[in-house]
């Protein structure tokens, strides 16, 4: 009997299907018994439907949201946070001089350029840091000052402080943080930018949106709750991995029903999905140590 998103998906596999396929490659049979028991069975759930595509995987975000290749896609969730239309002009080099360690707790991290000059740097941490505000302050004015110098050995003379565009930083947490969960578990966006205390207005040109994917789940998961607009629908897409949820998404908007047939063609690809799965193993096992660390440090600091 199919289950609720085979019926949608006819492309995914029974788990008697992926698993001969998996015995059948002695080194991908070999990866698959090195891995714990949940960890198995969260694989054949996602490949077989009985659990959504965690979109988030590196290899499924780059595959469907890539700017280059999808760019329609990214401008349109964009566009549902800035609540105006934008569109990416081109994708930028990410030159950011980030450190190792903080590298690993990033699912995606672009720099886009749009067609006003203005430019993104989009990310997703899967653990909040104990201070967001403070490390992005510090991203956001190193892209400004990437911007300036690249503006002013574009334009030498006729270089005019006007001519440097705003610069917006926008973080997806998948685990955010306590002071996000302290000030509410009911509000998930947050959006901040300078103002005058005295109401004078002047841009200054950085502005920055959280958005905390946890608390947004908790919230959609209300009894009665429905998806009620466009950010909303991209939201679920991005972070739920429940059948119900799923669907409900695709009942809403065709569109999504054409991105997911993209994920599902991918998990037909047992070796792209035993080498995604195996860094994703990876990647949460270095991110809980960074926790314990961040979290040593600030009990530490605390204590002084």
């Amino acid at each position: 009997m199919k289950n609720k998103l085979q019926n949608y998906f006819p492309m995914i596999r029974t788990q008697g299907e992926v698993l001969s396929e998996l015995r059948e490659n002695t080194k991908l049979w070999k990866t698959f018994c090195e891995w714990e028991g949940k960890y198995q069975q969260e694989y054949l759930d996602i490949c077989t439907g009985v659990k959504g595509v965690k979109v988030l995987y590196d290899t499924f975000f780059k595959a469907v949201m890539n700017p280059d290749t999808r760019p329609e896609r990214l401008n349109d969730f964009l566009s549902t946070i800035f609540g105006r239309t934008v569109k990416i002009l081109k994708v930028l080099p990410n030159e950011s001089a980030r450190i190792a360690a903080e590298s690993s707790l990033l699912v995606m991290d672009i720099v886009v350029q749009f067609e006003d000059g203005s430019i993104a740097n989009v990310e997703v941490q899967k653990i909040g840091y104990l201070f967001p505000g403070e490390r992005s302050a510090c991203y956001s004015a190193d892209m400004l000052l990437r911007q300036y110098k690249r503006v002013r050995r574009e334009l030498g003379k006729k270089f005019h402080y006007r001519d440097i565009k705003k610069v917006y930083t926008i973080v997806l947490f998948e685990k955010s943080s306590a002071a996000f969960h302290k000030f509410s578990d009911e509000i998930y966006i947050h959006h901040f930018e300078q103002k005058s205390d005295t109401g004078m207005e002047m841009d200054l040109l950085q502005e920055y949106t959280f958005i905390c994917l946890d608390i947004f789940n908790s919230v959609i998961h209300n009894e009665g709750r429905e998806i009620e607009n466009r950010l909303e629908e991209w939201l679920v897409f991005l972070s739920q991995d429940d059948p119900n949820m799923i669907i409900k998404l695709l009942n809403r908007d065709p569109v999504f029903q054409r991105i997911y047939e993209e994920v599902y063609t991918i998990c037909l690809n047992t070796e792209r999905m035993m080498n995604m799965f195996s860094k994703e193993l990876e990647i949460l096992d270095r991110n809980t140590v960074k926790l314990m660390v961040d979290e040593m440090i600030e009990e530490h600091a605390q204590q002084m």
